[in-house]
């Protein structure tokens, strides 16, 4: 470990921070959490079974590992804002990738943190004179992650960002964006700046590109988790406190014969209600189409026609196959710990296996370039791996029986492991 991260240079007599309802410790070394995009607990226990992971394996065996549950929903977006307040998106103010302005009638994709309510933890501990670094895959969660944050801002898409802060250090630039390499740039980065001795708290949220293009025990999938693990050995090495956890996971939405199963919610319901009655809304669109052709499991269906109710809605939706959940605006609101403000009149929820897509004209399936739908967004992808470099404390270890939340990660990093 660098001497810039030795054990008294953390320590020092400052207050607790009191950050959206949680109260936050200076930590006493480096934590680094890796928001580890779209990984299944099926790529854990597939890559644990063929050997490829000795430092994720060691990780589980000697510190802390459990299943958390994701908020909804289980899009990169919110979970993202989630795990960087330590809230739910009731909170935060950040329920999808992609919604519909109301007052404007306008399609918005979320691009920045116009819509969050309240700061990251990052900016809090920034405001509090710690070294806060936050290293994504895409430019597309930056805005919203370094919102009035005061530290080290970087994404793989821009790597100009890396090269200023870190010279030489900086890994090498990635060409290809719809590529594993996004999300070894990430890691890669935060290995640099703790090599350089920056950062008291490191948050790393990388690219769920392989996950959406190959299965849990594919030899890319376990390739690209052994490389994933290196780097975890590396920050382990330089005496982090390592915290990991997913955004979401990930579930085949295709049928044995590759067709993408999917269910056209705004064409169901126009053709019950008519041309127009409805607008269903896909927030799980962004730039990233290849990944998904924006298609997953949770939809929005705003109601145009001043006739129809919401619960005629839900009724005609709650028969339909491949649905599981059709519930007005309040009622998914408090099912789903969502903002009220915004919220489509009716919220609909996937059944496993099965993708929820607006039109079937909206939707080009050639962007999946000929790979089977693999995709998320519904409940079928809440579970996700929560876990620690080190051992809970007696009191966070009681606190983890009554269930964990992937947004509680910083918290058990930093106040709730041994020294």
């Amino acid at each position: 470990m660098t001497e810039a991260f030795s054990r008294t240079s953390f320590i020092e007599e400052r207050a607790p921070l009191l950050i959206n309802g949680r109260h936050y410790r200076f930590p006493v070394r480096p934590v680094v959490v890796i928001c580890f995009d779209g990984c299944d607990p099926e790529y854990v226990a597939a890559a644990i079974k063929d050997g490829v992971v000795p430092n994720l394996a060691r990780m589980m065996s000697e510190g802390f590992s459990d299943i958390a549950l994701a908020a909804m929903p289980t899009f990169t977006n919110p979970n993202n804002v989630a795990i960087a307040c330590g809230a739910p998106p009731a909170v935060t103010g950040v329920a999808g990738n992609y919604y519909l302005d109301r007052a404007t009638g306008r399609e918005v994709m979320v691009l920045d943190g116009h819509q969050m309510l309240v700061d990251t933890i990052f900016a809090h501990f920034a405001e509090g004179g710690a070294d806060v670094a936050v290293v994504t895959a895409k430019d597309k969660l930056l805005g919203a992650l370094g919102r009035n944050m005061g530290g080290i801002a970087l994404s793989a898409e821009s790597p100009e960002g890396a090269v200023a802060v870190l010279g030489d250090r900086a890994p090498a630039a990635v060409i290809d964006k719809y590529s594993e390499a996004l999300s070894l740039y990430v890691l890669d980065t935060g290995i640099g700046l703790l090599e350089a001795g920056r950062g008291t708290i490191l948050y790393l949220s990388l690219s769920d590109y392989v996950q959406h293009k190959y299965a849990p025990e594919a030899p890319e999938a376990l390739t690209f988790m052994a490389a994933v693990d290196q780097r975890l050995g590396r920050l382990a090495d330089l005496g982090a406190t390592i915290g990991i956890v997913a955004d979401h996971g990930m579930t085949d939405m295709s049928e044995p014969d590759g067709t993408a199963r999917i269910i056209y919610v705004q064409d169901e319901l126009e053709a019950r209600f008519g041309a127009g009655s409805v607008r269903v809304i896909c927030p799980i669109t962004d730039p990233f189409v290849r990944h998904h052709a924006s298609l997953g499991g949770f939809v929005r269906v705003y109601i145009k026609d001043p006739s129809l109710s919401p619960k005629e809605v839900q009724a005609a939706l709650a028969g339909t196959a491949g649905i599981a959940v059709a519930l007005p605006a309040d009622e998914a609101c408090a099912r789903f710990e969502l903002p009220v403000e915004g919220e489509g009149d009716v919220v609909v929820v996937g059944a496993p296996g099965v993708a929820l897509g607006a039109t079937r004209g909206e939707h080009d399936l050639s962007a999946l370039a000929g790979q089977r739908l693999r995709s998320h967004g519904g409940l079928s992808e809440q579970a996700v791996p929560f876990i620690l470099s080190r051992p809970l404390n007696a009191e966070y270890a009681a606190r983890a029986q009554a269930g964990l939340r992937n947004y509680d990660i910083f918290d058990f990093a930093i106040n709730g492991v041994t020294e």
